[in-house]
């Protein structure tokens, strides 16, 4: 009862300073992404005071919130419109791929933590955070901007990857044979398959499974479908988030409208948990010894990052707002790259440092990502943009006299 007690008082106590950093947060003008994971830095390990009764709350609720992200963007969308942005999007995932697993990699060798943890590094530098992108498109609302199918093709692409990814990965780290290995990639990609084709072609039986006129009914059978969905899926080894994620493409029609409203507050909560536990679960005084190589690493990937957008928006004709709004969104990492560098701690294969390298610059990223995803918007940066665009003009005129 005293344990229970104790859960209470720390789960109410960080909630409600919750509510208050996000109304200060949009008050401000500024995402409560940073503040929340700010909070859970002063209250998790080695911070101003120790949360430990409520900490595994806090870790069931940070996986749930991921998967309600996923699965709130996935009824954005229908299946249709996913099979054509993953069509369309893939040589921007190759050229995501290039410019941003290669950095991590690279800076793994020159640290000299060997060939598996360039493998590794540049896994945590490449995948976007889609439950932190999620959040702030939703905060910034752009959910219904022309730029966020690009968006969310980049980052389908990164989650369906990664479900290829991490069995490598862990038969890697843990030095199985090759059918091992083989077997494991063959299982997600099987399990991938078999979910997309389900949810192409059996979307609309599942959704009239599910009433849409019975409010409880409705929040019940998506949630549970969801829930149970992204846990099979990680049993299988492939990503929770693209279960989730496939079960909202799945849904269509009033379904998804209403089960939009109904989940709305769910994930505003868990996610709000999910960020949280991510401070909870970094020791600050493990940050200063690598603080400048991974600021080095951010600021090098960052850039990276933005340019993917960036290309991958002008791609398809999106106009130069857009493209720096589409770059800049993909900024934050998160929680894939979190569970990379969980995998290669508990491995015991690689260098020490590489969870408290990791650590530090997922929270870069995260903290900067919802600042840097909201320069599209201020004055200054749209006459920036206005007179690029009429510098670029002028340079056309004069090319074209020139050639007459």
């Amino acid at each position: 009862m005293h344990d229970f007690t104790s859960l209470l008082i720390e789960v109410g106590a960080l909630l409600f300073l919750l509510g208050l950093l996000g109304r200060l947060g949009r008050r401000i003008g500024l995402s409560p992404i940073p503040l929340y994971l700010l909070a859970g830095l002063a209250f998790g390990h080695g911070g101003v005071l120790e949360l430990s009764a409520s900490e595994e709350f806090f870790a069931i609720g940070a996986e749930i919130g991921v998967i309600l992200l996923l699965v709130m963007l996935g009824l954005e969308y229908s299946a249709d419109e996913l099979v054509g942005s993953l069509r369309s999007a893939a040589p921007a995932g190759l050229i995501d791929a290039v410019l941003n697993a290669l950095p991590g990699a690279a800076f793994a060798l020159l640290l000299g933590w060997g060939w598996v943890a360039a493998v590794v590094l540049g896994g945590i530098t490449w995948i976007s955070s889609s439950g932190v992108i999620a959040k702030i498109l939703a905060d910034l609302g752009r959910l219904g901007n022309r730029e966020t199918p690009v968006i969310l093709s980049v980052l389908v692409v990164e989650d369906l990857a990664m479900a290829f990814y991490l069995p490598l990965a862990t038969a890697l780290l843990a030095g199985v044979g090759l059918v091992k290995g083989g077997v494991a990639l063959g299982i997600a990609v099987l399990t991938v398959v078999t979910v997309l084709v389900v949810a192409l072609r059996y979307g609309n039986l599942i959704s009239k499974a599910m009433s849409a006129d019975n409010a409880e009914a409705l929040l019940l059978g998506v949630l549970g479908l969801t829930l149970l969905v992204a846990g099979l899926a990680a049993k299988l080894q492939v990503s929770a988030a693209v279960g989730a994620f496939l079960v909202g493409i799945a849904l269509s029609g009033p379904v998804a409208h209403h089960a939009t409203e109904l989940l709305t507050p769910l994930r505003d909560l868990f996610a709000a948990v999910f960020f949280v536990f991510f401070g909870l679960a970094t020791d600050p005084r493990h940050i200063p010894p690598v603080l400048l190589p991974a600021l080095l690493l951010a600021v090098v990937t960052m850039g990276t990052k933005t340019l993917t957008g960036y290309l991958a928006a002008r791609r398809v004709g999106i106009a130069e707002p857009g493209r720096w709004r589409a770059g800049l969104a993909l900024v934050p990492r998160g929680e894939f790259s979190i569970v990379i560098a969980g995998l290669a701690v508990s491995a015991g294969s690689v260098e020490p440092k590489l969870a408290a390298l990791a650590a530090t610059y997922v929270l870069i990223t995260v903290v900067t990502g919802p600042m840097l995803a909201r320069l599209p918007d201020f004055a200054w940066f749209k006459r920036w943009l206005r007179a690029r665009a009429a510098l670029q003009r002028a340079r056309t005129a004069a090319s074209t006299a020139d050639r007459a």
